[in-house]
């Protein structure tokens, strides 16, 4: 079968499964499967495929029609200028935090050789972004999932960010004493009532541990303090309709200059604020 009947057939599977955007969908898997890119797919749209390449087609298409997503299924998925290894075993990385990573280093412009904690790295898009984007920034991630820094840790090799990035094994903020000049995260926030109310590629294939609310905003917020320079700002990714409340939680811990910034769609995801004095 030709490339563009196979796009058209895939493109009403998926979209009888559901899938949000079933015709783009169809595209980047057959261009992952064809080696080129989107736009090749319609130069060369009457190709005929070989065998094997439309038997492995149709496998990713069954595995997105039954709402696994995107990311996972094309095993990597693009974070400002990084590409970015994503499984099951860590969050797939949104443009929400993008913004998160913007305002990071909207925060560190300036400082030479800044000390940098990411919380909870999952697969790494975070903590590498800041790295990439600021070459003199010395960053330690951590994580409570062996899996997911397996994940950051092949990110990271890939970015050719080793001599920056430095992952560690452990809850928060994993034992780490010496002070550091931005401390950011993206704590799971989802609470456990919302969870079943989300897609089916949230609800039933990203980890729950990443995603389900248990306190971590509030004991990240609290302990960050100990934690920063004297500069140092403290920086989170929230739920939708939550900044204020995490905004009022960095208040009443004593954080100075709180600030609440809205994400690529204009809604408020992001809180930060400065060490209390």
């Amino acid at each position: 079968m030709r490339a563009r009947e196979l796009l058209s057939s895939a493109a009403e599977e998926l979209a009888r499964a559901e899938c949000p955007s079933p015709r783009v969908d169809a595209e980047w898997l057959l261009a992952q499967v064809l080696g080129v890119t989107r736009t090749d797919l319609y130069a060369n749209g009457d190709k005929p495929l070989e065998p094997g390449e439309e038997r492995r087609f149709r496998e990713l298409v069954a595995r997105r029609a039954h709402r696994e997503p995107l990311a996972y299924v094309l095993g990597e998925w693009g974070f400002r200028r990084l590409t970015l290894r994503v499984d099951p075993r860590v969050l797939i990385p949104r443009p929400e935090t993008e913004a998160v990573v913007g305002r990071c280093l909207a925060l560190l412009s300036g400082l030479d050789e800044p000390r940098v904690l990411d919380v909870g790295v999952g697969s790494g898009a975070i903590a590498l972004a800041i790295a990439e984007e600021h070459p003199t920034a010395f960053v330690v991630a951590t994580d409570n999932s062996p899996g997911a820094l397996a994940v950051a840790a092949e990110n990271r090799a890939r970015a050719g960010l080793a001599e920056q990035v430095e992952l560690i094994q452990g809850e928060l903020f994993a034992g780490q004493d010496r002070p550091f000049d931005l401390i950011v995260s993206n704590p799971p926030y989802v609470e456990p009532d919302e969870l079943d109310g989300l897609e089916p590629e949230v609800a039933q294939y990203e980890p729950r541990q990443a995603l389900v609310a248990s306190g971590a905003t509030e004991a990240i917020a609290d302990e960050a303090r100990s934690r920063l320079t004297a500069v140092g700002a403290l920086v989170l990714e929230t739920g939708d309709g939550k900044a204020g409340a995490v905004a009022d939680l960095f208040r009443r811990l004593g954080y100075e200059e709180v600030s609440i910034g809205q994400d690529l769609t204009g809604r408020d995801r992001i809180v930060d604020g400065r060490a209390p004095r």
